[in-house]
């Protein structure tokens, strides 16, 4: 902590200036409040997803035996919370823009590419043989390459710069979603409802024999940039900024991206598109934890992404038996608060 104090705040009539993350004795509460409420509402919700509606009594045999057929779906809920929230509030932090997502790179159109190619050239029999773990791995491995590529010919250039990929990540987005739109005019209906199927957002998507792949890449993207949380803040002020503060803004950057590909991969490849996820539960974790510390807007974050989703799907499952829809009403709240702040703000 830092104090920087003066004659009125020695005589008591200021509270002293203090550069600290959370500056006051309220402040505290507040966020570990907030901390307190998300870990209490995640771990009601990831109870009731495993026990409600099990026929045994809970603690016997058969009630785990139950729970343990469900506890792939919370898994895997875990891990997208993880990868959206921390890939989001990097990319945010990185890009100095809290309204672009990582999406904006075009991941999901390229992971709506290889699906639609699959079925179009290959048939149904193409999206059965696009199933295991060879499949993810492949669709990590070329949404990451894809990513390096755009952030090594774009940054490292003579006249690379942020906006100019961000511009170029659009452009590439929006063509592979009109060859994707392309291919699908000329499916069968029987070939297209497969796809619609693999395209939208759910967690029933994943494969439980893709987890062992997909949690060790989570972690470790996830835990190297929570080490760097300290150079995140640095890069939030900007890169004259962090420039004159010592970092190496081109190196730091390219590795914040280079992590926030491999988070962004793993989620698209494992449960399919969720575009506006990332960026509802980012905003929120701006407002509930009030403080610039990345080491604390993270782990916000994180809960926020699954108290959303658990909740989302606990409640649709449970209450509305429309399980199928959950990611179309978490699309349709994310892309209304994204208009809502771009309304209030004025601009992009």
């Amino acid at each position: 902590m830092h104090e920087v104090r003066d004659d009125r705040a020695v005589a008591g009539t200021l509270p002293p200036r203090t550069s600290a993350a959370l500056p006051s004795r309220r402040a505290r509460l507040r966020y570990r409040v907030v901390l307190a409420s998300l870990i209490v509402l995640a771990a009601g919700f990831a109870f009731g997803l495993l026990a409600w509606d099990n026929p045994m009594p809970i603690g016997t045999d058969g009630f785990w035996r139950i729970a343990e057929m469900r506890v792939t779906s919370v898994i895997v809920m875990a891990v997208v919370a993880v990868c959206q929230a921390v890939a989001t509030v990097s990319f945010q932090t990185v890009t100095n823009n809290r309204i672009i997502t990582p999406s904006i790179m075009g991941f999901e159109s390229l992971y709506t590419a290889v699906q639609t190619s699959a079925v179009y050239f290959l048939g149904i029999a193409g999206i059965i043989a696009l199933q295991g773990v060879p499949q993810f791995v492949l669709q990590v491995a070329l949404m990451v390459g894809f990513s390096l590529l755009l952030y090594g010919w774009l940054l490292s250039g003579r006249y690379g710069n942020l906006p100019v990929m961000l511009l170029i990540g659009i452009v590439i987005g929006g063509g592979l979603g009109s060859v994707s739109a392309f291919m699908q005019r000329l499916l069968s209906p029987s070939e297209f409802d497969v796809l619609s199927a693999r395209l939208f957002g759910n967690v029933s998507n994943a494969d439980p024999a893709y987890l062992p792949v997909a949690i060790p890449l989570c972690v470790l993207a996830a835990g190297a940039l929570w080490l760097r949380a300290r150079k995140l803040n640095v890069l939030a002020l900007g890169r004259d900024v962090s420039m004159s503060m010592g970092l190496s803004h081109r190196s730091e950057l390219m590795q914040v991206l280079f992590l926030v590909s491999i988070l962004m991969a793993v989620s698209t490849a494992l449960v399919g598109p969720m575009v506006f996820l990332g960026f509802l539960v980012a905003t929120l974790a701006y407002q509930a934890a009030d403080t610039y510390d990345h080491r604390r807007i993270l782990p916000v974050a994180v809960l926020l992404a699954f108290v959303v989703l658990s909740g989302a799907y606990f409640i649709m499952r449970h209450v509305f038996y429309a399980e199928g829809v959950v990611s179309i009403i978490i699309e349709l709240i994310g892309g209304s608060v994204f208009l809502f702040v771009i309304l209030r703000k004025g601009r992009l």
